[in-house]
């Protein structure tokens, strides 16, 4: 009998489940909407329904893993305490005691909930391009920016498990409004939200022809932005620009911090591939103190597309247990 996790990864809109064995193999999945759940119980009530579901199916397929318990990566997760806390994206508002209410509707040992980015940094550890390396950073860069910092194999938590926020560092004073409240944070500049914003900005500022002009915020993505700087869309290619200079900036400072063997990009703006990581790395360097430059790697993640976030989340049990 193989042995496996399930992972949990919450986000905004909705939440994506994975019961996955040791090696990493998906053996089922299945995505809910979180959006419609302003209710936490109801919420966990359906988590538990359908991954009742997904093991019957796997059931009939004469697969039966043993599951050593359960990994979660939500928005403001604190590790320590197995809460989510004041995650301005969901509806579930204050503090949610996710692990305690979980523990009531499963009877595993290990459950486990850490924030989104954190667990991206596990999973990069015991799946991706990590496995070999012990300082690493993961950055996720999706609506908004999350990080995960690993220092000597481990998580860095801090004493209250929020260490390592690194979209909320202020790198523009009186900068952009952020959904914290706060203004000029790196993810206001350096996420699929972000560079929507930066678009928008170069667009008033300028007369030069663009495609994006004819698109609305709303409509626009971080996806027709990357496809429009791909045809030398004069706007496109500007936009990345500014955010590869805020986020390779921002990155000189973390890696003066903590010294990373590699810096993994992950996410939706992060697909773009060279266009983000190319310039993100040259204004990086241009930052760094003589000591730490051209030693640290900004690479893709190597976590599988869309089933990364509860891959990621999956591990969190793998290294619960080894701990």
């Amino acid at each position: 009998m193989t042995e496996g996790a399930i992972g949990i990864d919450i986000g905004g809109t909705t939440t994506a489940i994975g019961i996955i064995d040791k090696s990493g193999e998906v053996l089922a999945e299945r995505v809910i909407d979180t959006a419609r759940h302003g209710d936490i119980e109801k919420f966990i009530a359906e988590i538990e329904s359908r991954i009742d579901e997904e093991f019957r199916e796997l059931e009939k397929k004469n697969i039966k893993p043993a599951i050593k318990g359960i990994g979660i990566g939500a928005p403001n997760g604190n590790y320590y305490k197995g809460t989510i806390e004041y995650a301005p994206n969901l509806t579930f508002k204050g503090v949610v005691p996710f692990v305690e209410l979980m523990k009531k509707k499963f009877a595993y040992e290990t459950i486990v909930l850490t924030n989104d980015a954190n667990a991206a940094a596990i999973g990069e550890m015991i799946y991706g391009g990590a496995k070999h390396m012990k300082n690493f950073i993961v950055i996720t860069l999706g609506t908004g920016l999350g990080s995960g910092l690993v220092v000597n194999g481990e998580l860095v938590y801090g004493h209250d498990g929020f260490a390592g926020e690194l979209g909320h560092v202020t790198v523009v004073r009186g900068g952009r409004m952020c959904p914290t409240g706060r203004r000029g944070s790196l993810e206001t500049y350096a996420s699929a939200t972000g560079i929507k914003r930066t678009v928008f900005e170069l667009l008033a500022d300028s007369i030069e022809d663009s495609e994006l002009r004819d698109i609305s915020f709303n409509q626009l993505t971080s996806k027709m932005i990357y496809e429009a700087a791909v045809k030398g869309d004069p706007i496109a290619l500007q936009a990345f620009d500014v955010t590869a200079k805020y986020l390779g900036e921002a990155l000189a400072d973390t890696v003066m911090h903590t010294s990373p063997e590699a810096i993994f990009l992950f996410g939706g703006l992060a697909s773009a591939g060279d266009m983000i990581i190319k310039p993100t790395k040259e204004y990086m360097e241009r930052d760094l103190l003589k000591i730490f430059q051209n030693k640290v790697q900004i690479l893709p993640s190597k976590l599988e597309g869309a089933k990364a976030a509860f891959l990621g989340a999956s591990a969190l049990v793998w290294k619960e247990i080894s701990n």
